[in-house]
This record gives C-alpha cells, sequence and structure tokens, in this order.
C-alpha cells in the first residue's frame, strides 16, 4: 500500500531492479563470478583490528583517497571516495546542478544517472544514439546548450549496451557546451580506453566516476569514488554528509588495493571469458551488440525475449530483462561469469533457441 502523501517520482522504472530468483547461475547484476583473493581476507582482518569503533571514521579517508589516487595515477586531490558511485552521482549533482537545474541523458543508459537528478529536483533532458548505441553527439550538443544545461551524463562503457564512447563525444561536449560533463567509468577497467587517457586539463569539467563493485568484487561493500580536478573534487565533497564513509568501507577499500595484481588477472581472465561468449553467441540465431564491458546485450530472433528469460531461468540461469527499457525491445543482458557458468548459460541458450 503506497502513503498517499509519497512524493510520485520516488518510483524508479518500471523493471529496473532484477527479480532476486533463487537459481544455481546468476548473470543478471554484472557482479564479480568470483570473491576476493585470500590476501584480501588477511589484509582486511589486520586493517579491521586497527579501528577505534568509538571513534567517528577518517573524514577525509585519507589512507583510501591516497590508495585509489596512486592506483590510477593522479593526485590525491584529485580524488573523492563515497558510499558506491551513486553516492558520488548525487553529491556531483548537489554541487554542480540543484533544483531547476538540467541534466542532459542519452537513452537507453544507466537509469539512476535520470532517477537521482529527478529526486534531486532537476530537470531530465533525453536524447538518443545511433544503431551502434554510440551517443548522437551532435544532438547532445543541441540539446545541452538549448537548455542551458549544468551536466551532461557520458556512460562509457554504456550500461546495460556495453557500448565504448568514443572520446570525441567528451572533447565535443567540452568544446562546444558549457556544461559539467560526467563520464561514468563504472566499467571502465574492462575496456582498452579511458577518458584519463585526454588532456588532463580536461579535468576541470570532466567527473569520471568509478566504483570497486565490479572489478575490485565489493559490490557488497559499497565503494566508489570519483577523479577530477582538485577544485571540482573540492566541490563533490561539500555534496557528501560528514563521516558518511565508514571505518569498514575505508578498510575494505584500503585492503582491495592491496591486491591489484590479483585484479588485473581477475579483469584479464573476465575479458577472455567474454571473448568465447561472444564467439559462441555468434553461431546462434541471435543478435548481439560489441561490449567492453562485463556483460553482453543481445536480442534473439524469432523468439520472445521474455519467454527466453523464463525459458532460462527454469534451466536454472538468470539473465537481465531489458526488454521493457526505452530502446531495447526484446533485449536481454548476460554478465560474463566464470567458465563454468558461462558454459550453462551458452547450454541452456542453445538448448531453448535450436
Amino acid at each position: 500500500m503506497t502513503h498517499p502523501r509519497l512524493r510520485p517520482d520516488l518510483q524508479l522504472r518500471s523493471g529496473y531492479h532484477s527479480p532476486q530468483v533463487d537459481v544455481e547461475v546468476r548473470l543478471n547484476t554484472n557482479e564479480s563470478p568470483t570473491a576476493p583473493p585470500p590476501e584480501f581476507n588477511q589484509q582486511l582482518e589486520q586493517l579491521i583490528a586497527q579501528v577505534s569503533f568509538h571513534r567517528y571514521p577518517d573524514r577525509a579517508a585519507a589512507l583510501l583517497t591516497a590508495g585509489v589516487a596512486s592506483a590510477d595515477g593522479v593526485g590525491s586531490d584529485m580524488v573523492v571516495c563515497a558510499n558506491g558511485s551513486n553516492e558520488i552521482l548525487q553529491a556531483t549533482l548537489l554541487a554542480f546542478a540543484g533544483p531547476g537545474a538540467t541534466v542532459v541523458v542519452a537513452e537507453p543508459t544507466y537509469a539512476l544517472h535520470s532517477h537521482i537528478a529527478q529526486l534531486l529536483g532537476c530537470e531530465v533532458a533525453t536524447v538518443g544514439r545511433h544503431g551502434d548505441f554510440t551517443i548522437d553527439a551532435q544532438a547532445m550538443v543541441e540539446a545541452v546548450n538549448a537548455k542551458n544545461a549544468a551536466i551532461a551524463f557520458v556512460c562509457s562503457p554504456n550500461n546495460p549496451t556495453g557500448t565504448l564512447e568514443p572520446l570525441e563525444t567528451v572533447e565535443r561536449l567540452l568544446n562546444e557546451t558549457d556544461a559539467m560533463v560526467i563520464v561514468d567509468e563504472a566499467y571502465g577497467q574492462f575496456a582498452p580506453r579511458s577518458v584519463l587517457d585526454l588532456d588532463r586539463a580536461l579535468l576541470e569539467r570532466v567527473i569520471v566516476v568509478r566504483t570497486f563493485s565490479k572489478t575490485w568484487a565489493l559490490a557488497g561493500v559499497r565503494l566508489g569514488y570519483a577523479i577530477s580536478s582538485p577544485s571540482v573534487i573540492a566541490g563533490i565533497t561539500q555534496g557528501l554528509l560528514p563521516y558518511h564513509l565508514s571505518s569498514l568501507t575505508q578498510a575494505a577499500g584500503l585492503a582491495a588495493l592491496s591486491t591489484a595484481p590479483s585484479m588485473a588477472i581477475r579483469v584479464a581472465n573476465i575479458v577472455e571469458q567474454r571473448g568465447v561468449l561472444v564467439a559462441q553467441m555468434a553461431e546462434l540465431p541471435l543478435t548481439q551488440w560489441p561490449s567492453a564491458a562485463n556483460f553482453i546485450l543481445f536480442s534473439p530472433e524469432g523468439f520472445d525475449a521474455d519467454d527466453l528469460w523464463q525459458q532460462l531461468v527454469d534451466r536454472g540461469v538468470l539473465v537481465r530483462n531489458c526488454a521493457g527499457w526505452p530502446g531495447l525491445g526484446n533485449c536481454l543482458r548476460v554478465t560474463v561469469g566464470s567458465a563454468e557458468e558461462n558454459q550453462r548459460f551458452l547450454n541452456a541458450l542453445r538448448e531453448v533457441l535450436q
């Protein structure tokens, strides 16, 4: 039962949340197929033993921030950490947009970009994408300028399509508009390039958003961060509540950073398995789109996506049904899992489609 005084815009896009189905193979939420390595647990145990639980956490998360900065090759004053990338998005919108401001998104894309903006009182303007799911940069530039938008969102690799956006898209937005540009790189470590490859001077108006949920296998921790110029990072920090990042979260982030070599191997394995999935799915009656992330968007040919989703569930495999999302009619998305999970998915897919 809905309370009569509840804000109607709190409802997230219909169909966004994936059903929590009890199956053996869960390939629906882009999680890491493997847990952090044993050395993570060992390091985390040592760090937790040093936590003074009767004290507030380090407000600046100085050690974690320095570690993230070192891992991404930037200065500590160019990084701010938060509770998942969603808190980073919220703080950034509070700092650089706010009630009455306009933000521009290119659908289909990550639903929380629009949702968080709307919750904060922003107007959301939507533009389309080309047939390959890259952003229609001209349309986005025109929309930003027409609306005098405060922020333009670029998700690269894009969720849920996996599309890696040309760096020229970001350059056009910077050269032809006055908007701040949020580049969501939640899946950036799976891709061959990053917006950080551009001239660092551009970071005065670019905010790169990343997460520990995917490559670092810490979806259960909720840790994300932003990279930008020191002045932008200072602004984002003002949109965060004091002591927002717990001592336990900071410890988990530090423990993860200490396992960087293992993370690199895990990412390489997922990229390799992505290639295996792409090759074998190419032999089936379906359309798939190139992905630079840890998932693949596909559409069965001559078969209803809703029916396919259910038949996969009946065979113990859960994928994400995207058929009800804007611009994704009859589409499903599968997370790249372990070799065994991927084979279970392929076997079930073949059985249904052939």
